[in-house]
């Protein structure tokens, strides 16, 4: 089984790109999303996070209170850390289940989309890494579109983030994710290269 991280910056296209693997027969975990389920879901994380940051940071309800969170976890780099070591052992313990899953259905290669793919550490549980590039003006203008965010906002994430020429050293693959340049021959010469 060929596991894949698809990685890049905020904004890159990076999930368009895993769609295109899905639908090339590539499934791709969605680490972004399993993140917040598992944070929600499992008792290990809620009663770790409780202790980190206080009972409210969940509702009553059970919800994850994200203003409490975000405001705990964007005050310092050290809060930042901590929740991450809380969350990322988990969402990696959590895809390499779902990997066996996709092994057992037949699958020879299966995918993880995540931003922080290097940062998270989840270099050490892929066998090739694909960064997704984009010019950054056009990451600023698809994400303050699809965020509905300053401009300010929306650089300030991208400064927070590892810059995409490091990302790029560390890939096995760079897909181009610019306007009048086609994703789809990329991601076939991709797939092409794997078996």
């Amino acid at each position: 089984m060929i596991r894949l991280g698809i990685t890049g910056g905020i904004g890159s296209g990076k999930s368009i790109v895993s769609q295109l693997f899905r639908v090339m027969g590539i499934p791709v975990y969605d680490s972004d999303k399993e993140s917040k389920r598992l944070t929600i879901t499992d008792e290990g994380i809620r009663t770790q996070l409780t202790e980190l940051v206080g009972k409210d940071v969940y509702a009553d309800d059970g919800s994850l209170n994200k203003s409490i969170l975000a405001s705990w976890l964007f005050s310092c780099e050290e809060h930042t850390l901590k929740v991450n070591n809380i969350i990322h052992p988990v969402v990696k313990e959590d895809f390499l289940s779902w990997v066996k899953k996709q092994e057992n259905a037949g699958y020879k290669a299966c995918g993880i989309e995540s931003a922080i793919l290097i940062e998270a550490g989840f270099q050490d549980v892929v066998e090739k890494v694909v960064m997704v590039t984009a010019p950054l003006e056009t990451r600023i203008d698809r994400t303050m579109q699809r965020d509905h965010a300053s401009r300010e906002s929306v650089i300030n994430r991208i400064a927070r983030q590892m810059n995409e020429e490091e990302k790029m050293e560390k890939a096995d693959y760079v897909i181009s994710n610019e306007e009048n340049t086609p994703l789809i021959p990329q991601v076939c010469q991709v797939i092409a290269s794997l078996f």
